[in-house]
């Protein structure tokens, strides 16, 4: 629980939160500190009385009624010295190694009781067992509690000429059996706390991959969409400004014609890269509204095909069944998947070929064809069989999105890019 959740829950409660937080943290930081005002709180309020009546029994003084000073053995104060040393200094490493702690504990604690002297310092069995349940190994549990069941049996028969033997055991094993409690109450209470502080770790992890997960869809997404918008517009840049090269002195309008396109060309890909990059700008102040065009679908072909015909590539262009009634993201691959396709045809035959270019719905089924006539001229080392870049891959993921699958394969001269898409799957690609 961090010091803002504890601020909602009153100032009190916040104050003991935050003074909460700061005492683990220096227990964590110095441990020894605890242990040893753990061991100075036991001495002064349970040792120090005792040395204190023994002086007084000393200069003659009262030690209690009769019946108690006949039932204890009276310790000098060295003896008691020793026997309250042996009680209250393991539990110094009380947290460290409570198994040896409680040991040494009991062992000094049935010495006691065995001479019949009776001391306030006994605190220390019960300190030492709650330690144990606390920090503990809980199989250690069973036999600590049958040691420490005998060492109560032992006091109980001891103080049986002044208390019954039935009330001193109820009072002795009711307080061991708190001292239990606690120590289970406090160790599952902790185990609960440590178990919600690792979910919410698990959590922000699982968080933060699916975050960088979605950022790297998100990228993948826009690189098939860069790759698509300027490989396309550069390749028929490119053609036309070739021609244009040619046709300047040859028939300069013709040259001058190929500027104009060229400019249209670029200017139509700066709007694409416009809206695609768009989307990813994040204003500073006030969002405006952004000039966003929306996303190419069946009907661009035509515009598309228009462009790469002035590039020079003759396109035949044919559709067959319902394809206007296609979802807006089959449309966009299918948009895409002819882009590239005739990208690639323009780039490798160059122009004064022909690509036949047809879209085919049929039942659940669409097929995407591009047929080029390949090269009018033969060129070496173009296009080879096992070649696959960018372009080849983006568009096997989109069509993946609808369970199908793209095929490139030579076809005489020419090549032939096939692509089938499952219209049953359009929720897919969304």
């Amino acid at each position: 629980m961090t010091t803002e959740d504890l601020s909602g829950m009153g100032p009190l409660v916040a104050r003991l939160g935050r003074a909460g937080q700061r005492l683990r943290h220096a227990d964590r930081a110095r441990p020894w500190v605890l242990d040893t005002a753990v061991v100075v709180a036991v001495f002064l309020l349970f040792c120090l009385p005792d040395l204190l009546h023994a002086a007084g029994a000393i200069r003659g003084d009262g030690d209690g009624p009769r019946r108690f000073r006949l039932v204890f053995t009276r310790l000098p104060v060295a003896g008691m010295l020793a026997l309250q040393a042996g009680l209250v200094l393991p539990l110094l490493w009380r947290r460290r190694a409570p198994a040896a702690a409680f040991g040494t504990v009991t062992a000094v604690f049935v010495l006691q009781w065995s001479l019949g002297a009776a001391l306030r310092a006994d605190v220390a069995l019960f300190v030492s067992l709650y330690s144990l349940t606390l920090h503990g190994r809980l199989r250690q549990l069973p036999w600590a509690c049958a040691v420490t069941a005998g060492a109560l049996g032992l006091v109980s028969a001891r103080v049986s000429a002044a208390v019954p033997v039935w009330d001193a055991l109820f009072f002795l094993f009711s307080t061991a059996t708190a001292a239990l409690a606690l120590g289970l109450m406090v160790r599952i209470r902790r185990a609960q706390l440590a178990g919600l502080r690792d979910r919410a770790a698990r959590l922000e992890i699982e968080r933060d991959q699916r975050g960088r997960l979605a950022i790297a869809a998100e990228r993948a997404r826009v690189a098939r969409e860069m790759h698509d918008i300027v490989g396309h517009n550069l390749s028929v840049i490119i053609t036309l400004a070739d021609a244009g090269v040619y046709a300047a002195g040859a028939a300069p309008e013709r040259g001058k014609e190929a500027l104009h396109l060229i400019g249209d060309t670029g200017r139509q890909a700066l709007g694409e890269l416009r809206r695609v990059l768009g989307v990813l700008r994040e204003a500073d102040g006030p969002p405006a509204a952004p000039e966003l065009s929306p996303q190419p679908g069946l009907a661009d072909i035509d515009a598309l095909c228009e462009g790469v015909r002035a590039a020079g590539l003759e396109v035949v262009y044919r559709t067959a069944g319902d394809i206007d009634a296609l979802d807006s993201g089959v449309q966009l691959t299918v948009y895409r998947i002819v882009q590239e396709a005739l990208t690639n045809t323009l780039k490798h035959a160059g122009a004064g070929a022909r690509a036949n270019l047809a879209i085919v719905a049929e039942d659940t089924r669409l097929t995407v064809t591009v047929q080029d006539s390949g090269p009018s001229a033969p060129v070496s080392g173009l296009r080879a069989v096992n070649e696959e870049g960018h372009g080849l891959v983006g568009m096997r993921e989109r069509v993946a999105l609808y369970g199908g699958h793209v095929s490139a394969r030579p076809t005489g001269a020419g090549w032939t890019v096939r692509a089938d898409l499952d219209l049953t799957r359009e929720d897919g690609a969304r």
